[in-house]
């Protein structure tokens, strides 16, 4: 199997509101995928959709040669996610809200858990409530990655970081791809993009299409969507 990711004619239909529509593609194993887009083009319900959170109207989804509604119980021990908002409960300390995330998993995931706290230079002693949104986003890295999962799906995830933390969050996505992990990077940032990922396709009002190279400008990437209105 060398596909981690199968998505075919995916629809979702939220009635008035835009849902999304016929989506198919699908992300080699070892792979690092740009998933593009601007807020509301339709990537988190598809996100959400690949892991088993929300039913599907039409369409298949294989995560790791899994079904993403039968199976998903067995997909979320093998995939670290990272919403796009890293929401806690506000009085619990960091080092509580990273191990209860590893029991949840049934793993000991204490001296990796440890290696990223100090790579990101996050403080387990502080309670959530104390953080900022980049230490809140620091803090759902380490959950997301700190089992070594199989598949990475990120949603947004360097909103409210520093460079320098950027930098480091993509060195430790590197280094689990180089061990034989996927990466699914669901960002509007295209500098991310284009450094990062190997391949990208374009999701637009629920609609995808693939890129023949993750290497589009901010000029290309408004040619494409004036010249999609056009034609739409």
């Amino acid at each position: 199997m060398s596909k981690a990711i199968e998505i075919a004619h995916l629809c979702k239909n939220y009635g008035r509101h835009r849902g999304i529509i016929d989506v198919s593609f699908e992300v080699e194993k070892g792979d690092i995928f740009g998933f593009i887009g601007p807020n509301g083009a339709g990537k988190s319900t598809t996100i959400r959709s690949m892991l088993g959170f929300l039913r599907i109207d039409s369409g298949s989804i294989r995560i790791l040669g899994m079904d993403s509604e039968r199976e998903q119980e067995e997909i979320l021990k093998r995939v670290g996610y990272m919403p796009s908002e890293a929401w806690f409960y506000p009085s619990m300390r960091v080092r509580d809200v990273i191990r209860y995330a590893a029991d949840v998993r049934g793993m000991d995931c204490r001296e990796e858990a440890e290696r990223i706290c100090s790579i990101l230079k996050v403080d387990t002693t502080k309670r959530i409530r104390e953080l900022s949104l980049g230490n809140r986003k620091k803090v759902s890295i380490v959950c997301a990655m700190q089992h070594r999962p199989k598949l990475f799906i990120f949603d947004e995830p360097t909103s409210g970081l520093d460079p320098l933390i950027q930098k480091r969050f993509f060195d430790l996505i590197d280094g689990y791809v180089a061990a034989g992990a996927t990466c699914l990077l669901s960002t509007h940032v295209l500098s991310e993009v284009n450094r990062y990922c190997r391949h990208a396709a374009i999701m637009r009002e629920g609609r995808l299409t693939m890129l023949d190279s993750p290497d589009i400008d901010d000029e290309a990437f408004l040619k494409f969507y004036e010249e999609e209105e056009v034609l739409s």
